[in-house]
């Protein structure tokens, strides 16, 4: 057994990639399947914002303090 990744022959190289590859493939697994969904019920009964008449704003209001 070669504990060097340098003198490892091409089985051993083969393995270490088929476990990273297994491994990736558990984790996304896991997570695809953890994901927490949206309520659906809460998103479809929310009105939709619906932009009114432009209007414009100033300040002319003076105040004057005695």
């Amino acid at each position: 057994m070669n504990h060097s990744l340098y003198d490892a022959d091409r089985a051993t190289h083969l393995k270490i990639v088929v476990v990273a590859l297994a491994g990736a493939i558990a984790i996304t697994a896991s997570a695809l399947s953890l994901h927490i969904k949206p309520d659906t019920a809460s998103v479809a009964s929310a009105a939709p914002v619906i932009a009114g008449k432009p209007m414009t704003m100033s300040s002319s209001a003076v105040t004057i303090i005695p």
